[in-house]
């Protein structure tokens, strides 16, 4: 028996493709969502996996809302980078199983280490 569990949170920031010829080569900016999945195989006394208020507090932390990505991260801040980048920050502290970057309603990017 397992579950799946999901919260969802936004930011805004700016960024550059390094790299890339188009649009995007040039500073724009974006409202990004981020989707955190994490996978939990029991339930609490409460019968909950992980509180989801917990899950959206730490993905808020890493979330690097009004900057230049480009001035935080050393990597080229696409959107697959960024959701890999967050992946990893909140790995260490959930059962993440997967990370989705939305640029806009209809472009994502979503990482999840191979099984």
């Amino acid at each position: 028996m397992s579950w799946t569990l999901k919260v969802r949170d936004r930011f805004s920031a700016a960024h550059f493709l390094r790299e890339y010829q188009g649009k995007c080569e040039k500073i724009h900016g974006h409202t990004f969502q981020v989707e955190v999945e994490v996978d939990v195989s029991e339930l609490d006394a409460a019968g909950l996996g992980i509180d989801f208020a917990v899950l959206k507090a730490g993905l808020a932390e890493i979330l690097p809302d009004h900057t230049l990505l480009n001035d935080v991260y050393p990597f080229n801040p696409s959107a697959e980078n960024l959701a890999r980048c967050f992946y990893e920050d909140l790995k260490s502290r959930f059962p993440v199983r997967a990370v989705t970057v939305w640029e806009s309603e209809d472009a994502r990017a979503t990482y999840a280490e191979d099984r």
